[in-house]
């Protein structure tokens, strides 16, 4: 070493490790920093180049960040293992991954820090194929049983949608962190299978490990999926019972469960319990009153939330749209439609235009609507707009339009099983039995089935699962005789099936017995088998109930004398005394 480089050692450059710390992550501050550096000899320094790349990294400069790495003449293990890590931490995974890449390319060993900021990043950018690679690399340099790597392979898999494989690390981990708890149950909830995510929490609960708020999120949004409002509730209780903060996440998600199971005015409690509202939360219980068909509630609840000074955003005015078209608000739909393009300058996406037609259509101004579509959407209208009004024709019985839209939308997506069936449908309601087959037999020729429907029902925190006609559970035969009972005490109190409400595919002997035992009936015949009288029943359902279903809850309501709540694709529906919240309007 020459006189002219001074050494480097901790004492005679702590002045300037002080004034890297006082700079933080400000990037004309580091700037200076920076120039301090060369001109006292020191711009060469490792240590204090390290700390320099992790605060411009911090900053939010990335390309100050690279500047600075390739600066250094022999970066160490050191240096790429806080690179690697700020770079994952800081939200520029696709550099992570590529600083990790010229760390196994200069020959250093990386470690579990390393490793498990690396895989972070993988799962940020839903990168699998890498991030398999660099699970090979973990059990390669001999870290598969590190407990933070597996954590952080389970947050991984279960983000790119391989939950198989991330169980599969999730089980061999000999001690379980909280985070791969939640990465776990997150996995699941967010891919659809919410039954295992419920399931995963009670095994969580049984071992005695301590949950947290995050916990809570998951499992809530899970119950939401299912309808599981008793262990919904339970939550709630355990979350206030054990002075978690009812932060604006897990307030919202106990607004979205409660709101998704039924209960909007309990909903609404929490949301006005709570201290901090963000836009989220504003759009969640608007989008819950908007489930339910209080289309008024609605509208007011934007007011309100100008008036606190929160601005609405795009997903705010899709449920507030939605609301007015559940409502029947067709002169509210259009003011707020207006407003949000005026008053927030917000350019309408296709949910918009789907809402629109839907406030629209379902008020029955076909017209209206058909015209909206042809001169107010600015490009070729999607499948979904096409969709909105062709349930909209089918509605209203305008056949001749509805077989228009119906043709247009097979050349669109003539994929698509439901649009054969809803064409079908109309060819049916209109007595054109000949068209009927003749789509039938266009699905035949392409395989196409429509999709299966299934309602599920919470009974004591278990959730059970029916299909049309199912078999499957241990008390069938009771469950159906129990149903065949039921149906027959609702002939005798005016019911009359109505066989036109049957798919096409089924013959005409099958009709009675299809209608009789659809998934939402046997749903609820279980509940009423398995839950007290004043309790009341509540049903989910994947798809649009059917007008069979409807009317003939509607007499279970009265020759029972529960209250039926039902959740379908579209809406909410809340049975009591032979009345049906929607009025018919869905």
């Amino acid at each position: 070493m020459t006189s002219k480089q001074p050494l480097h050692d901790q004492t005679s450059y702590s002045p300037l490790y002080e004034a890297l710390l006082k700079a933080g992550p400000r990037l004309t501050s580091l700037q200076q920093v920076h120039a301090h550096l060369i001109a006292s000899g020191y711009g060469r320094s490792r240590a204090l180049l390290t700390k320099l790349i992790t605060q411009a990294c911090a900053a939010g400069s990335i390309v100050y960040t690279r500047q600075l790495f390739f600066s250094v003449p022999n970066p160490d293990s050191f240096l790429f293992n806080s690179l690697i890590k700020s770079s994952s931490k800081f939200h520029f995974p696709l550099d992570s991954v590529l600083f990790y890449r010229r760390m196994i390319l200069s020959n250093f060993s990386p470690s579990n820090y390393t490793f498990t900021s690396v895989i972070k990043a993988c799962a940020s950018l839903s990168a699998l194929k890498l991030g398999r690679g660099v699970h090979c690399h973990v059990l390669v340099n001999g870290y598969g049983l590190d407990l933070y790597v597996q954590a952080a392979l389970v947050a991984f898999y279960a983000k790119c949608g391989d939950l198989v494989v991330a169980r599969k690390v999730f089980d061999v981990m000999t001690e379980r962190s909280v985070v791969a708890w939640n990465s776990m149950i997150s996995g699941y909830e967010q891919n659809g299978f919410s039954k295992e995510a419920i399931g995963l929490f009670y095994l969580m609960r049984e071992t005695g490990f301590e949950m947290d708020s995050t916990t809570f999120v998951s499992v809530l949004s899970a119950c939401a999926q299912l309808g599981a409002i008793g262990l919904g509730s339970w939550v709630h209780e355990y979350v206030v019972g054990n002075g978690f903060d009812v932060n604006v996440v897990l307030g919202t998600a106990l607004i979205n469960m409660y709101a998704r199971c039924g209960n909007v005015s309990k909903a609404r409690e929490v949301f006005d319990s709570m201290n901090e509202r963000n836009v989220v939360a504003w759009t969640a219980m608007i989008s819950g009153y908007g489930m339910h068909g209080y289309g008024s509630q609605a509208v007011e609840l934007l007011h309100q939330m100008r008036a606190c000074g929160v601005r609405p955003n795009s997903v705010t005015f899709v449920a507030v749209l939605s609301a007015c078209a559940h409502a029947g608000l067709v002169h509210k739909g259009r003011q707020v439609f207006v407003s949000m393009k005026q008053e927030y300058g917000l350019v309408p996406t296709e949910e918009h235009y789907v809402c629109m037609v839907d406030v629209l259509g379902r008020a029955g101004l076909l017209n209206d609507a058909y015209r909206f579509i042809k001169e107010l959407i600015p490009e070729e209208p999607g499948p979904a707009v096409w969709t909105a009004m062709l349930g909209s024709c089918k509605m209203h019985k305008n056949f001749d339009l509805g077989v228009q839209v119906a043709e247009h939308l097979l050349s669109v997506e003539p994929q698509n099983p439901g649009h054969y069936v809803m064409l079908s449908n109309i060819y049916a309601l209109a007595g054109r039995m000949d068209r009927v087959e003749l789509v039938r037999n266009i699905m035949i020729r392409k395989r196409l089935k429509k999709n299966v429907g299934y309602s599920t029902i919470e009974v004591d925190q278990r959730t059970y699962l029916f299909s049309m006609g199912d078999k499957s559970h241990p008390k069938t035969n009771e469950l159906y005789q129990y149903l065949d009972e039921l149906m027959c005490k609702c002939r005798e109190a005016g019911y009359v099936p109505a066989p036109e409400s049957v798919m096409h595919e089924l013959e005409e002997e099958e009709k009675e017995y299809a209608l009789r035992y659809h998934s939402e009936k046997l749903a609820i015949a279980f509940g009423l088998m398995k839950t007290s009288q004043g309790i009341p029943i509540r049903i989910v359902k994947n798809l649009r109930m059917c007008e069979d279903c409807h009317s003939a809850i509607k007499y279970i309501s009265v020759v029972t004398n529960r209250e039926i709540i039902v959740r379908d694709k579209l809406r909410f529906h809340h049975f009591k005394d032979g009345l049906c919240s929607c009025m018919d309007y869905w």
